[in-house]
């Protein structure tokens, strides 16, 4: 295991996981999936030895299901699934590079197994509003209320935070920052992986990807948004959101 370092990247489905993963693998010292076959080539969908998302509900739900939020396990499991995770994943490496990386959302509620069954590994976290998230997500979940798809936000981001203090590289990446600067959101990530910094390609990151959200959340009935800002307001808050104005 010294001879790479393993990274893994979570947050929830649509706060940019697969932007950053992508950005990152960029990198001539990295190396992320692609062309696996799996939806947005994430390795949870490429293992058998824990439970994908999916099967806790999906996208704006998993982190409802206590059974999704993994964390350490003994020696023995861990040795054994390191190996099964190593055996299922380094096919889709470039194992020449020295920084392995691995994006799934749910990562941000199983990090402290990952540390556990990868010791020295960095996690990163990236966060997207909440109210954005929630709007991009119900999309694909149309029977799901705004109040249900921001309280998920606010249940994993808070497993998170709690989970985060057991861990030895740990950073936090803001959407909103990646998208307003990126190539110093890409740079201090680089430096957090132990890689020199390498800009960006010109046009990789669309910049106004969350204008549309944001005019729909405005746009959205008065008195609902004025209750879910009261209801879930301070909680967004304390993670550095305020929820009236995405």
């Amino acid at each position: 295991m010294s001879e790479h370092t393993y990274v893994f990247i979570g947050g929830l489905h649509r706060s940019g996981t697969t932007l950053l993963a992508r950005l990152l693998a960029d990198h001539p010292e990295i190396s992320g999936f692609r062309g696996t076959g799996a939806r947005e080539d994430e390795g949870q969908h490429l293992q058998h030895t824990y439970a994908p998302a999916r099967d806790f509900g999906g996208a704006g739900r998993f982190a409802f299901d206590a059974r999704a939020h993994l964390v350490e396990v003994d020696d023995d499991t861990a040795a054994r699934h390191r190996s099964e995770l190593q055996e299922a994943w380094h096919p889709h490496w470039d194992l020449d590079r020295r920084v392995l990386i691995e994006k799934s959302p749910p990562n941000l509620i199983r990090m402290r197994y990952l540390q556990s069954v990868f010791p020295g590994a960095r996690f990163i976290l990236i966060t997207r509003h909440p109210v954005t998230t929630s709007l991009a997500t119900k999309k694909w979940r149309r029977t799901q209320t705004l109040f249900s798809l921001i309280r998920h936000w606010l249940v994993a981001h808070g497993i998170a935070t709690d989970d985060a203090k057991h861990l030895e590289h740990f950073l936090v990446v803001k959407y909103e920052d990646l998208v307003a600067d990126p190539a110093v959101t890409l740079e201090t990530v680089q430096r957090f992986l132990g890689v020199a910094p390498h800009p960006p390609a010109p046009g990789a990151v669309n910049t106004t990807a969350s204008d549309k959200y944001a005019d729909k959340w405005r746009s959205t009935i008065g008195v609902y948004r004025r209750a879910l800002v009261a209801r879930f307001g301070d909680d967004a808050a304390r993670h550095g959101y305020d929820l009236s104005e995405p």
